[in-house]
């Protein structure tokens, strides 16, 4: 016997596909910003949403094998929107990738709609701008991957990503801790000199070297400052990954030396920022950065190694460039 509630579910899908195919003949594909479990109840959530290209956001569960788009536990569905070929075609988007403007708009709506649908529900994230000809061809894929996609949701149920960020701070605000310029030892020796203050060419030189000390001395904590820190926060993290230093505009004029990502159960997340702390006050002329909530973009995929189930395909998951646009 079907359920009342499952023949809904079943005619959401049916107006869907017909939605998707109508859309691939007016010269549009399917944008896919995330995998979710299909019986999480984000549908109503959703409707309020435009994503890319100001397109409305929408569920499109798998096809085929176990997937029948039921809504029942178990079942997937992906997160799409259908956007203009014209943008987003090979053809565009090798073009696109060099416009920053565009690049911006992208990764700010990709993230905006992932982040609302981690507030409601467990979600995977995929790359920006992952794109298939159709719905079909876009369902089959969640299908044919299925059991590597459930595996992960399980593992990031009731977690979330939190960033680490360890920098040196910029040359100019080292110079504090220099201690002041000495008095010169000639002017003592004359009477009525003593606690005379150095030639400002003298004084100078003081500072200058000085501050070089005081920069070198902050410089020999940061190794020491990331072990420390790393060590700390992946107590409370079921994974973690270390990312290359920042390189630009977005590290600011602070060095980075230590860029990381945990996934941090939800229940650990007060012990993880309590952690870091402990660790900032032990360096306090370092500037350590948390960040986070965020949806798991770094966790989307296994850890390295061997996954029988994940197949020959393109991995389509991973981490979008949206959190650093943030």
């Amino acid at each position: 016997m079907t359920h009342p509630e499952e023949h809904a579910e079943q005619d959401d899908r049916v107006a869907q596909d017909d939605r998707v195919a109508h859309d691939r003949s007016a010269g549009h594909v399917v944008y896919v910003y995330a995998v979710v479990e299909a019986a999480a109840p984000l549908r109503d959530r959703l409707a309020a949403l435009r994503g890319v290209a100001e397109a409305r956001v929408e569920l499109l569960s798998e096809t085929g094998g176990d997937g029948d788009g039921s809504g029942r536990p178990g079942r997937l569905a992906l997160v799409v929107s259908s956007v203009p070929r014209a943008d987003f075609d090979e053809a565009a988007l090798t073009r696109n990738f060099e416009d920053l403007a565009w690049l911006e708009r992208v990764a700010r709506a990709h993230h905006d709609v992932v982040g609302a649908v981690a507030a409601r529900g467990t979600v995977l994230p995929l790359r920006m701008a992952t794109v298939y000809e159709d719905g079909d061809r876009a369902g089959r894929a969640l299908s044919e991957r299925h059991e590597t996609f459930a595996r992960r949701l399980a593992a990031l149920r009731a977690h979330a990503e939190y960033g680490v960020k360890l920098s040196l701070p910029p040359a100019g605000a080292v110079s504090r801790t220099a201690p002041a310029a000495p008095t010169d030892s000639a002017d003592s020796a004359v009477p009525g000199g003593e606690g005379r203050p150095a030639g400002p060419g003298r004084a100078y030189l003081h500072r200058r070297r000085a501050q070089r000390q005081a920069r070198e001395a902050v410089h020999a904590q940061a190794g020491p400052a990331a072990a420390a820190l790393s060590e700390a926060a992946a107590r409370h993290a079921s994974e973690h990954v270390r990312h290359a230093p920042q390189r630009s505009p977005l590290s600011g004029p602070s060095q980075n030396v230590l860029n990381a990502s945990y996934l941090v159960p939800d229940a650990r997340a007060d012990a993880f920022r309590a952690a870091v702390a402990r660790v900032a006050e032990r360096f306090p002329d370092l500037r350590v950065e948390v960040t986070g909530p965020w949806a798991p973009y770094s966790f989307a995929m296994p850890p390295p190694g061997p996954d029988p189930a994940a197949g020959d395909g393109p991995d389509e998951a991973g981490p979008a460039p949206a959190r650093e646009a943030s």
